[in-house]
């Protein structure tokens, strides 16, 4: 009666632990992870083209630039640091450049992305972290 026991719990626990997108081989663990997906590119046959395709557009149509004191256009460089969370949000980890006045407008701009599918890590949906430089 114990060994029936001890098989059963030990199946249980076998099942219970059992992922959706990991593979066990031996000793090697793989883990399936995939990307973000950006509204839209649902039922894209290449998502992350798509993703990239549409980051382009946003920042395009997005992007405010600030102007000096005479009035002119200021231009630069920025590198912006942001995860997309479990939620699908992004959130702004860090904006790097030599002009604050670029590094507030690009920030504006990055937290205008649209809220989308999470990207996924073994079945679960996970923070994906991206750096994205820029030449404004």
């Amino acid at each position: 009666m114990k060994k029936i026991l001890v098989v059963l719990l030990l199946f249980t626990g076998s099942i219970s632990l059992a992922q959706e997108g990991v593979k066990v081989d031996g000793s090697k663990v793989t883990v399936k992870e995939t990307a973000p997906v950006w509204p839209g590119c649902e039922n894209s046959e290449d998502q992350k083209q798509c993703f990239n395709q549409k980051l382009m557009q946003h920042i395009k149509e997005n992007y405010k630039y600030p102007r000096n004191e005479a009035g002119d256009f200021l231009r630069g460089k920025a590198t912006i640091a942001l995860a997309i969370n479990e939620k699908g949000s992004v959130v702004v980890r860090s904006v790097k450049g030599e002009n604050s006045q670029i590094n507030a407008a690009a920030e504006t701009m990055i937290k205008k992305i649209p809220k989308m599918k999470p990207g996924m890590r073994g079945g679960k949906p996970t923070s994906i972290k991206y750096t994205i430089p820029l030449t404004l």
